[in-house]
């Protein structure tokens, strides 16, 4: 297969940006349709080698699965590129939508929208299980242990709130027992050996099983100083400079304080973050009101990129409300703070990333290392069921209802759930024009409705 070429990375970097509706396992599921079912970039199995890693990072795990392909591909700007790209396109949407929510207050076509594109996320999540399972588990006969990581998960999440990082530790412990006590459920198949030339219908990949780790991302203790080193400047330097210019207790310096924290701690994704932003930005900092905090969970939700963008619009209203560059310059002293919220928030993404990057590539093919990554897959399967039944759930039953339970039941959400599943998984239609479609008929569904 030819090498693809730096541009034609960043067209595709840039789309996925625009597209990345569904939160980490809708986004996840668009890489992997289009990179390894598609467009053969990269094989099953290092396509969830990477996502393996990225599962046991703080941060969004989407977002620096994408750093971590396009730095394989391209280096150490290619994982730039992929990684910004994946999140520029949602901070000016984001930025827009904020601008448009403090300037005229309520924005209620939202709501039209975000009703339609529940429906889809649901579906999203649904296809997401499928395709990952399918490729993980393999048959029930033959990797009993992975079901049950898969299930154990499943029941642990969702009925008991078990803590996600506890879900990973435990998975990998099991993950490595398992290598020496039932190796042959751990190796081969499912996830981790199905991309070679004619399985599942699929070419050789660019970077496939058996291609040898490229020199770029082979480990060298320098290069592991040089990315610290250049990632500890990138967040002292602009820390720095907001100290200069308001003090350590000035807005945009809390803010870059505050978010860096919070980067560290999103273990499990932007909802187990989401409570500890709420916290320091609303009753902590005064950014803004709990109400504005929901409102802008619901801007995010209608917007491409990880959920955790959410951060840029209490930025954007925080950096608005405090006048961080005085009263007649409101939208810019607003977007700055989204900005400066944005950097602190994803920079330890990239410098995981590109550290960590080489030192992952070394464990390909060993078992001992590989074995806790499948159990991690298996408990990511279990994890993101828990997932798709939490948000059929909730888009099934109306809110402030009265009446019988039956009564209160949204037919029309779960029809549209049940159609775009069917689209997605049965006709193999594009991410994309399911989520407009599901949009648009929400707000027809709510305008007319």
């Amino acid at each position: 297969m030819p090498p693809v070429s730096f541009a034609e990375a960043l067209k595709f970097w840039l789309k996925l940006g625009c597209i990345s509706f569904g939160g980490p396992a809708g986004q996840i599921a668009i890489m992997h349709r289009e990179l390894v079912e598609q467009k053969r970039w990269i094989s099953e199995k290092r396509f969830l080698h990477a996502l393996n890693f990225c599962m046991l990072l703080p941060g969004p795990e989407a977002q620096q699965l994408a750093t971590y392909i396009g730095w394989l591909l391209h280096r150490t700007w290619g994982g730039v590129a992929a990684g910004a790209l994946f999140v520029l396109p949602s901070l000016f949407i984001l930025m827009g939508l904020s601008w448009v929510y403090v300037s005229f207050g309520a924005v209620p076509w939202v709501a039209g929208l975000l009703y339609g594109i529940k429906p889809a996320v649901a579906a999203l999540v649904v296809q997401a299980v499928h395709r990952i399972g399918s490729k993980t588990l393999k048959k029930l006969s033959a990797a009993p242990v992975l079901w049950a990581i898969a299930a154990t998960s499943f029941v642990a999440i969702y009925g008991f709130a078990v803590p996600f990082p506890a879900i990973v530790l435990d998975a990998a412990l099991v993950g490595w027992l398992g290598s020496k006590v039932v190796p042959g459920q751990f190796s081969g198949g499912g996830g981790h050996g199905a991309a070679k030339a004619g399985e599942w219908g699929h070419s050789p990949a660019l970077i496939d099983d058996d291609s040898p780790t490229p020199a770029h991302a082979r480990f060298r203790k320098t290069r592991l100083l040089q990315v610290l080193a250049v990632g500890a400047a990138l967040w002292l330097l602009p820390m720095a400079a907001l100290v200069a210019s308001s003090g350590w207790h000035g807005t945009l310096a809390a803010m870059g304080w505050f978010f860096t924290k919070a980067a560290l701690l999103t273990f499990g994704g932007a909802y187990a973050v989401l409570p500890y932003v709420y916290q320091g930005a609303v009753e902590q900092f005064g950014w803004l009101s709990g109400t504005q905090m929901i409102d802008g969970l619901a801007l995010g939700e209608t917007t491409p990129g990880p959920l955790i963008m959410v951060v840029a619009f209490v930025g954007f209203v925080g950096g608005w409300s405090k006048s961080v560059l005085g009263p007649d310059a409101l939208f810019l002293g607003a977007a700055l703070a989204a900005t400066v919220v944005t950097w602190f928030t994803f920079l330890p993404s990239f410098i995981f990333i590109l550290a960590g990057g080489p030192l992952v590539e070394s464990t390909h093919g060993k078992l001992q290392f590989t074995a806790p990554l499948t159990a991690i897959t298996a408990a990511v399967v279990g994890v993101i069921a828990s997932l798709a039944l939490f948000f059929i759930a909730h888009i099934a039953i109306r809110t402030g209802g009265g009446g019988t339970f039956l009564s209160n039941i949204d037919w029309a959400a779960l029809l549209l759930a049940l159609a775009a599943g069917v689209a997605l998984i049965r006709f193999k239609v594009g991410v994309i024009q399911v989520i407009v479609l599901c949009a648009l008929a929400g707000w027809v569904l709510r305008a007319w409705g």
